[in-house]
């Protein structure tokens, strides 16, 4: 399916906006979007259907055997997990790298990604009238969805793109910023896909700044200021520009202190919200979060996690506990698991396996933030170094502070990175974004990957290329 159809289809099963009130009941081939919306209740419909679209299984959500492209995919493609002897192969194409062009995974992944675009866009489409009438309500709507469709736009990125830097000219992606079904968009360049994310990320703190009410005062589970902050660290220092990466770092770190000791194992049961800046919310019956890699409540651990990541971790860090646990499988043979989504205990006695996902962190904000101070270099790496030892000290029982320069500091943060951001989605990207070569410790086949690999950028669906000519080039090596 492309772009187009995928447009054709948020127009035609409106369900997906969340609430039959926005259905129109002219027949549906007639319709083009704009019609539906005749209050800014509907507008309101439409964005928690973008929501909504996060739940694909591949996105963030995950049923049993099934990916979830922006949290565990990327530590089963890297080197924080290997296949085990309960594995059903569901990934096994994505852990040896064998995937093609044709690959229906990297095709959804795609299409996943793009749904949300559209219904982003289309909860865009037309707000601008009630601006008079009620302007808290559509600046409220609008900062959501213009920073929904930057993100998403961003993630698309991360996995189709050669080149992070950010006045790259390498083919970019296609950036949707219009509801239109008749469209053919081209790629770009990676520089005009930063373009449009930042303006569109400028453009939704502005509208925060003139909201009728603030989103997040009772959990963190819509997009606001913060959530905008912490995604544009994270999109400059992908992007190579540590000044700005450091800026709005310390945005997020000044707002949302690490958690403590007592508070960080509560995090991954969903019984705290310390240093959370955005966590997506899951609910019975809506997948999990990483079902292919652990499952609780049928106790299946398709991967396992690497001997040399959990030998890392000091016997006083406390995320050890909070991420990982030795349970016998069914025939009560040991074998280590990933339990950092493991979640509440049900009424039968075990975990549900039903966890919100945390897409934002202080933590991740402080490894950000060294890591910028790193590149910046000289006195600045003093700087960088107070920032991991400060992480250190919140996760490690009597840690005692150390003092690194040079490549050898460089390596700590990458490290500490691996540690503290396990299946939140961002091993593979880590490694793809500083060149570096995969070497699976106590593996035995599909071991290495080398920087020039084309394995490292995800080839254009062969559909979407059938569809719409003016998206080439496919990506070097497809």
């Amino acid at each position: 399916m492309s772009i187009k159809k995928i447009i054709i289809a948020i127009l035609m099963y409106s369900s997906l906006s969340a609430c039959t009130k926005i259905l129109d009941k002219e027949p549906e081939s007639t319709l083009d979007g704009a019609e539906r919306f005749n209050s800014i209740e509907d507008y309101e419909f439409s964005l928690l259907g973008a929501y909504a679209l996060f739940r694909d299984t591949d996105y963030y959500g995950s049923f049993d055997g099934n990916s979830n492209a922006y949290v565990t995919l990327p530590d089963l493609l890297s080197d924080n997990f290997f296949e085990s002897i309960e594995s059903l192969g569901n990934e096994r194409v994505f852990s040896r790298w064998r995937y093609t062009k044709d690959e229906t995974q990297i095709e959804n992944t795609w299409l996943a990604a793009y749904r949300i675009i559209s219904q982003a866009n289309l909860t865009l489409r037309g707000i601008e009238r009630f601006e008079d009438s009620d302007p808290g309500a559509v600046n409220r709507i609008r900062g959501q969805a213009l920073a929904i469709r930057a993100m998403v736009h961003f993630d698309v990125m991360r996995y189709w793109v050669e080149d992070y830097d950010r006045n790259s000219t390498a083919p970019g992606i296609p950036y949707i910023s219009v509801f239109d079904y008749e469209q053919m968009p081209s790629r770009g360049t990676v520089k005009s896909t930063y373009d449009q994310i930042l303006q569109d990320l400028y453009t939704a703190l502005g509208n925060f700044e003139g909201v009728d009410y603030p989103v997040n005062t009772i959990d963190r589970s819509r997009m606001d200021e913060h959530v905008v902050h912490a995604l544009l660290a994270r999109i400059h220092l992908y992007a190579n520009q540590p000044d700005s990466a450091i800026k709005y770092a310390t945005m997020v770190i000044d707002e949302f202190p690490l958690a403590s000791k007592d508070q960080f194992g509560l995090i991954w049961r969903d019984a705290s919200l310390a240093e959370v800046v955005w966590s997506y919310t899951f609910t019975a019956g809506q997948g999990r979060v990483a079902g292919h890699v652990y499952a609780p409540d049928i106790n299946a651990a398709q991967y396992y996690p690497n001997l040399t990541l959990l030998q890392s971790y000091d016997p006083g860090d406390i995320r050890y506990d909070a991420y990982f646990r030795d349970v016998p499988d069914d025939y009560g043979d040991p074998r280590t698991t990933l339990v950092k989504y493991e979640a509440k205990i049900t009424q039968i006695g075990k975990p549900d396996g039903v966890v919100n996902f945390k897409a934002f962190r202080t933590g991740e904000m402080y490894l950000v933030r060294a890591e910028a101070y790193l590149r910046k270099g000289g006195a600045f790496q003093t700087l960088a170094m107070d920032d991991l030892n400060t992480l250190r000290a919140a996760r490690i029982v009597g840690y005692v502070p150390e003092s690194l320069t040079g490549p050898a500091l460089e390596e700590a943060i990458a490290f500490e990175r691996r540690k503290e951001l396990v299946a939140e989605g961002h091993r593979w990207f880590d490694l793809k974004r500083t060149t570096r070569t995969i070497n699976r410790t106590f593996c035995t086949s599909f071991c290495t990957l080398l920087p020039n690999d084309r394995a490292w950028t995800w080839p254009i669906p062969q559909p979407e290329l059938d569809a719409n000519p003016n998206i080439r080039p496919q990506n070097t090596g497809w």
